[in-house]
């Protein structure tokens, strides 16, 4: 049952691929699907690149572990600000001006944007070294929920996501990874339904389970009753940070950002916002409220020893073999979906951004294509790769991992993209001034974290205050260093005041 679900799961992924081989015969469409995906596709393609193992496996066992129910916030966080305002505040804006620019990934944005050569290649350089952890990432929290259900190697399970993530990336571009992640979505939506049922009813429903996780006490964590079912849990500092991180940190992804860049029109716009908030309660939501429960399941699960990765994989581990294909189904498909969205934004910029512009200027578009499906191979084995080393070095949490890559990406990018859409005396010392600030800070506390102050040392708190500070040093460096040139600045910002004609049920006139 569970191996012909999979079957019937992977021919499907690899059918769409085949399938959306006519959408890639040139750059813009191979990249943005010729910027014309509409809202539903848009919206799930946002939200399935966002939620993946890392937080299914990983985040949800942790920071329910840590918060108790208080983790739900994480979800909701996730939802109004990851989701909502991020589209609100840069759905918009960011698909008229990268059109105007004729800007198909960030570092082209920032490239065009600044026209700055060398700010577009800084930006490549640091996309393609921190989207590689984030992907190893992927394939640990899948490995678990593998071996549980079939006792499948690890080597096997990274093989198998690998093999078949690039066969449907590499035939059918963004538009096969943006009708896979429609469906991988929809079975997120139904798996993370059951599987929260199916946790409650073991233990004897709702309010026995909310009965259960006020008697848990941990003497070490807080000595307050009932810290675990209250409104924000033993540590509300920490948990903001986490859903700053989290949430705010999307505002920085270029492979979140980029989903911007093709979508159809105005009203796509809209409809997506709605789409993708609901989306994103229901799944992260769901993830978080579940992993607040993992502690009923302390006498099942030895963290010291087997870390917080093992939590989600033990809550489920006595489910029938019909719900355990359900969530290894729902699992993979927040995996895949993930990393086909990290191995296009990285191949793309590396081939647009950096080969194309250092080396073969003269690279036609099939080319560029071809030269964009070749190294989705080679980010896919350089990831699958890691993902074997990271399991048998220190690194073992999924969180850790995931916070290092998060925290840089966004720590270098959120202020600059956000302030370049919206301000036009964002200078280029500024971004530069950013990215250097986001990812050296991140290096710094993988390398030597022991050494930061206390509040500093998780990677989740260093990647939140990466960000936040970004907020603060853009604007103090770009009133500090010479202003860019007016003239091509009001050129730029003259996309969004151009005029359209539109029907009255759109605008009333005056």
């Amino acid at each position: 049952m569970k191996l012909l679900l999979l079957v019937v799961y992977f021919a499907v992924l690899v059918g769409i691929g085949l399938y959306c081989r006519k959408h890639t015969a040139d750059v813009n469409s191979f990249v943005l699907g010729g910027r014309s995906v509409g809202p539903w596709l848009t919206a799930f393609a946002y939200g399935t690149s966002y939620f993946s193992a890392v937080v299914f496996v990983g985040y949800a066992g942790q920071f329910g572990w840590k918060f108790g129910l208080a983790s739900t916030w994480i979800g909701l966080g996730n939802a109004v600000i990851g989701s909502l305002l991020a589209w609100v505040v840069l759905g918009r804006r960011t698909r008229i001006m990268t059109q105007h620019l004729e800007s198909a990934t960030m570092p082209d944005f920032f490239g065009k944007r600044f026209q700055s050569r060398s700010l577009r290649t800084g930006a490549s350089v640091i996309i393609f070294v921190f989207l590689i952890p984030y992907t190893a990432s992927l394939y640990n929290g899948l490995s678990r929920l593998f071996g549980m259900a079939f006792s499948i190697d690890y080597s096997v399970c990274i093989l198998l996501m690998a093999v078949l993530t690039a066969i449907y990336v590499i035939a059918g571009g963004y538009m096969a990874t943006a009708i896979n992640d429609f469906i991988q979505g929809i079975i997120m939506l139904v798996g993370i339904v059951a599987v929260v049922a199916a946790v409650l009813v073991q233990k004897g429903g709702f309010l026995a389970a909310i009965d259960g996780l006020a008697r848990v006490t941990d003497e070490s964590v807080s000595t307050t009753p009932g810290v675990f079912n209250s409104f924000l849990g033993p540590d509300p500092m920490g948990l903001l940070y986490v859903v700053l991180l989290t949430s705010l940190g999307t505002w920085g992804l270029p492979q979140m950002v980029q989903k911007f860049y093709a979508i159809k029109d105005e009203q796509s716009v809209k409809k997506g916002t709605i789409i993708s908030t609901l989306f994103a309660v229901v799944v992260s939501g769901g993830c978080y409220f579940l992993g607040g429960f993992g502690r009923l399941f302390s006498d099942q699960i030895d963290v010291a020893a087997d870390g917080y990765d093992a939590i989600i994989p033990t809550m489920l581990s006595n489910f029938s073999d019909g719900l355990i294909a359900l969530v290894v189904i729902l699992v993979l498909s927040a995996s895949m979906s993930t990393l086909s969205s990290l191995v296009m934004a990285s191949s793309s910029t590396l081939t647009i951004d950096f080969l194309k512009i250092h080396f073969f200027p003269q690279m036609s578009d099939k080319k560029q294509v071809r030269c964009i499906r070749l190294l989705i191979v080679v980010f896919i084995a350089i990831s699958a790769a890691l993902a074997l080393v990271q399991y048998k070095s220190q690194v073992t949490f999924i969180a850790q991992l995931m916070g290092i890559s998060w925290g840089a990406l966004a720590g270098s990018f959120l202020a600059p993209f956000f302030y370049s859409l919206y301000w036009k005396k964002t200078t280029k010392a500024a971004c530069w001034a950013c990215f250097v600030f986001g990812s050296v800070l991140m290096v710094a506390n993988m390398l030597a974290g022991s050494f930061f102050p206390a509040v500093l040392q998780s990677p989740i708190h260093c990647g939140a205050a990466a960000m936040l500070l970004g907020l603060v040093l853009v604007p103090v460096v770009s009133v500090l260093t010479p202003k860019p040139e007016m003239h091509l600045v009001e050129e730029t910002f003259a996309c969004y005041d151009q005029k359209h004609e539109v029907p009255m049920k759109t605008a009333l006139d005056d």
